[in-house]
């Protein structure tokens, strides 16, 4: 077969198999696993649950207003009661007589988490934070969210069953994050989970676990990037701006800007956490997104080189807390310094590291300011050459991917990518016309002879 054919095809699946498509070459095994496990069954037929949201992203997170976790009951079950986060909604419980209503009756219930400052006799672990939940990476250990609740049969009674009469309590099925961009499968049984208590002297199982996997699409997400790159080097003057158009043209409906010198309109911030985030407003330019990313190659040692990072928003109407840049490049091997970020490699192909993931320090430099206040962080990194391979030419300086808080950024094209002078140019024409008077200058004065 071809080797250009091969070469070609091998690039189309990258392409296809990209984050537009719910897969992530940066985090093949990047998910978020709903875990549903099954404490106690009881004699009413009765469950007593707990639902744990797992972000297993290495560097994806989910922002305010957080999460909204729904899904659909099999036989139509109720929640009686929960803890650690509450339904939106109780629904129509007129059925139930006495006077202890379930917390919710709907065949879809929506289930949002806690805030911070809940009263501590309605919290459990890992609740009450308003549903965001950090990255794997810039979260160890706080990446995940639990809750409680004990379900049953959604048909009333004024008293339980006895005996052996069984209720019917399915699984759920259809099951939503309600956060753009995600889209979960159907539970499947796993081994019961395990859980320890005394300082890990005791452990005791979960009567049943099953799991259920969510993947993130950028496409889903939003029909258009996020972000782009522009480049720039010190053997080149040229300057290579973000594509035209990379987040979307000035002009196109539904897409707002601020022209420069001109002073946004008053913004209404959110007055509740659960309230969506309000629709971009940028700055005008010709790329038309809210975050840019400029690659800077600043300097050329013997045995190192220096790359200089600037990450701007362009958005007048959102702050990013604990923002995060992706990096694909083969130099990153090499990376000796970091100066003024975090930096945690990725390793996604065994002891070859190509990938790394830089984000702020905190209380530093980890809130990526809006625009108009002073909304741009900058590092800059050192890389060791390499003898075998390194080179200026071709645009090897620059990455070969950038992501901005998961979410790829538009690259410009290869072809415009800032290239090394040749020799032949390095006299530019006001030099040669120079260049050819001293050589005249010389022959008539004998210095040739």
């Amino acid at each position: 077969m071809d080797l250009h054919f091969l070469i070609l095809f091998s690039l189309s699946l990258i392409d296809f198999l990209s984050p537009a498509y719910g897969y992530d070459p940066l985090d093949p095994n990047g998910n978020i696993t709903i875990k549903w496990d099954v404490l106690v069954k009881n004699e009413d037929g009765n469950q007593n649950i707990q639902v744990s949201i797992l972000n297993y992203q290495l560097y994806r997170h989910i922002e305010l207003p957080g999460w909204r976790l729904s899904w659909g009951w099999q036989n139509q079950e109720v929640i009686w009661d929960m803890s650690g986060s509450e339904a939106t909604e109780q629904g129509n419980c007129s059925t139930f007589l006495g006077s202890k209503k379930p917390h919710c009756c709907l065949q879809n219930p929506v289930i949002v988490d806690l805030l911070p400052g809940t009263p501590f006799n309605k919290q459990v672990s890992n609740c009450c934070k308003g549903g965001v939940l950090p990255s794997f990476v810039q979260g160890p250990g706080k990446f995940g969210s639990s809750f409680l609740m004990t379900i049953g049969s959604g048909a009333p009674s004024s008293t339980p069953p006895k005996g052996n009469v069984k209720v019917g309590v399915g699984i759920p099925t259809n099951f939503s994050l309600g956060v753009p961009g995600y889209s979960c499968g159907e539970a499947h049984l796993v081994p019961p989970s395990k859980f320890y208590s005394d300082n890990g002297r005791r452990t005791t199982e979960a009567v049943a676990t099953y799991n259920v996997t969510c993947s993130y699409s950028q496409f889903l997400s939003s029909p258009s990037p996020k972000c782009c790159v522009s480049l720039s080097a010190f053997y080149n003057e040229s300057i290579i701006p973000c594509p035209r158009c990379s987040c979307g043209c000035q002009g196109q409906a539904g897409l707002k800007c601020v022209k420069s010198g001109e002073t946004p309109p008053v913004l209404q911030m959110p007055t509740d956490d659960n309230t969506p985030p309000p629709d971009p407003l940028v700055v005008c330019t010709r790329h038309m997104c809210p975050i840019r990313v400029h690659w800077h190659v600043k300097v050329s040692y013997k045995e190192y080189w220096r790359v200089k990072m600037t990450i701007t928003n362009m958005n007048y109407v959102k702050n990013y807390s604990e923002w995060n840049l992706e990096v694909l490049h083969p130099s990153l091997q090499g990376l000796t310094q970091v100066f003024s970020f975090n930096y945690k490699p990725l390793n996604q192909h065994g002891n070859f590291n190509d990938t790394g993931m830089f984000y702020g320090i905190k209380f530093y430099n980890d809130m990526l300011s809006q625009a108009g206040e002073n909304g741009n962080v900058q590092t800059e990194i050192l890389l060791r050459k390499d003898p075998g391979n390194f080179t200026f030419r071709d645009g090897w300086a620059f990455p070969r991917r950038i992501y901005f808080n998961g979410d790829e950024c538009v690259m410009p094209a290869p072809d415009d990518y800032p290239m090394m002078p040749s020799r032949a140019l390095l006299l530019s024409p006001p030099n040669y016309i120079l260049l050819f008077f001293l050589l005249c200058i010389l022959w008539f004065s004998g210095f040739f002879y």
